[in-house]
């Protein structure tokens, strides 16, 4: 069953000392379907373009898919290494993700749904950074 949702997503990243955040807050669409949950988001960015967010929770490993203005399939699977390309207007970049842990907190009726991701990322062969990840999901409530 799809339920409408307020996503709020966060991410950090860490590179020598220096702390980026990065925040957004979206209503999006939550489902469940088997063993895994399915959450889809659109995001405008400052020059109005158009990304949009599918990401996929399973047991083991949690994929987030964008695509518009961005694209990039980026996978995290517990202690091993992914690789991908980062597509964006400038050019494109290659990705290696390192997943150090995943936390997942289902949305259930009781409570909000949790997904915490703490991983690195080289990007084009670079200096690795520390990034975390953090979003938040809660039931939008019937006006």
């Amino acid at each position: 069953m799809e339920k409408q949702v307020l996503i709020h997503l966060q991410t950090v990243i860490e590179d020598n000392g220096q702390k980026e955040t990065n925040t957004s807050k979206q209503i999006g669409k939550f489902y469940r379907k088997n063993n895994m949950d399915v959450i889809t988001f659109e995001e405008k960015t400052e020059d109005n373009y158009s990304i949009k967010s599918f990401i996929t929770i399973h047991p083991e490993k949690v994929n987030i898919k964008r695509s518009g203005a961005v694209s990039m399939n980026q996978q995290f699977r517990m202690e091993k290494v992914t690789e991908n390309v980062y597509t964006h207007p400038h050019g494109n970049l290659h990705m290696e993700t390192y997943t150090n842990s995943i936390n997942y907190q289902a949305l259930d009726s009781q409570h909000e749904g949790q997904l915490n991701i703490e991983y690195t990322v080289k990007l084009n062969g670079q200096d690795e950074r520390k990034h975390k990840l953090t979003l938040t999901l809660k039931k939008e409530e019937a006006e």
